[in-house]
C-alpha cells in the first residue's frame, strides 16, 4: 500500500510534505519515494536523476512491476526515489496507467509514498492508496477548489501561512476531512530546501507534524 500526497492548487507545498512524510517513515524502514510532479529529487536536494522513470515504464505496456520498483534509486538514508522521468513534461496519466500503476506498487514490501504535485490523481490512485492526503493552505480560493476533490481524501494536511484567519476547523468543515497534520510556516524550511539540505535534516516545524500524521496512518 501506498501514501498519496496530492493538491488541486499548485504551490500548496504538496512535494515538500511528500518528501517530509517519506523521510520520517525512512526512519522506520526502507521507504520508496515516487515522483509524479518532477520536483522531488531537486527538493530534496539530490542529483537530477538520469535514466528511465515512471513515464518510460508507462510507456512500455509490457514492463513488469518489478521493473518499476528496480528504477528506485538512493536519495537518503533508506529512501530511494523513483523519479517521475518525462511526466514532468505534460506525460498524460490515464486511467489505465494509474491501474498498472498502482498494481506495481503493490508488489513492494516497503511503504511507498506517491508525490502527485498538483495534479489531482485519478479515482484508481486514490481507492489504491492506504491514504490520500490532500495538501492545502487555509486560504478560501484553495479551499474552494479542494472541497470539489476532498470526498477522494481521507485526511488533510493544512500549510498555516501568517495572517490567515481560516483555522483547521474550518478546514475541516470546508472539505469534509479530518486534518491529520498542521505544519506552521517556517523560514527554515525554505532554507533547507534552498541549500539542499531537506533530505539529509528535516527541520523540526515539518518532523514533529509529519511524524504524528504518519503514525495516524499507520494506525488507520
Amino acid at each position: 500500500m501506498y501514501t498519496l500526497c496530492w493538491s488541486s492548487k499548485g504551490g500548496s507545498g504538496t512535494t515538500v510534505v511528500a518528501c517530509g512524510i517519506a523521510l520520517v517513515s525512512a526512519r522506520f524502514e526502507p521507504t520508496i519515494l515516487v515522483d509524479l510532479g518532477g520536483d522531488v529529487a531537486a527538493a530534496l536536494g539530490a542529483p537530477a536523476p538520469t535514466g528511465p522513470g515512471v513515464a518510460e515504464w508507462l510507456a512500455s505496456p509490457r514492463a513488469s512491476g518489478e521493473r518499476l520498483l528496480a528504477l528506485a534509486a538512493p536519495v537518503a538514508t533508506d529512501l530511494t526515489l523513483v523519479h517521475s522521468g518525462e511526466m514532468s513534461r505534460g506525460f498524460d496519466l490515464t486511467d489505465v496507467h494509474e491501474e498498472r500503476l498502482a498494481a506495481a506498487l503493490a508488489l513492494s514490501p516497503h511503504p511507498i509514498v506517491i508525490d502527485a504535485g498538483s495534479s489531482v490523481p485519478g479515482p484508481v490512485l486514490h481507492q489504491c492508496a492506504e491514504a490520500s492526503l490532500l495538501v492545502v493552505r487555509p486560504c478560501y480560493l484553495a479551499l474552494r477548489r479542494a472541497a470539489r476533490h476532498a470526498t477522494a481524501a481521507t485526511g488533510v494536511i493544512v500549510i498555516h501561512e501568517p495572517g490567515r484567519a481560516l483555522s483547521c476547523a474550518d478546514v475541516e468543515r470546508a472539505v469534509g476531512v479530518p486534518v491529520l497534520g498542521e505544519i506552521p510556516w517556517d523560514p527554515a524550511v525554505a532554507r533547507s530546501v534552498d541549500a539542499g539540505l531537506l533530505g539529509s535534516r528535516l527541520p523540526a516545524s515539518l518532523a514533529r507534524p509529519l511524524t504524528r500524521a504518519h503514525g495516524a496512518v499507520r494506525a488507520a
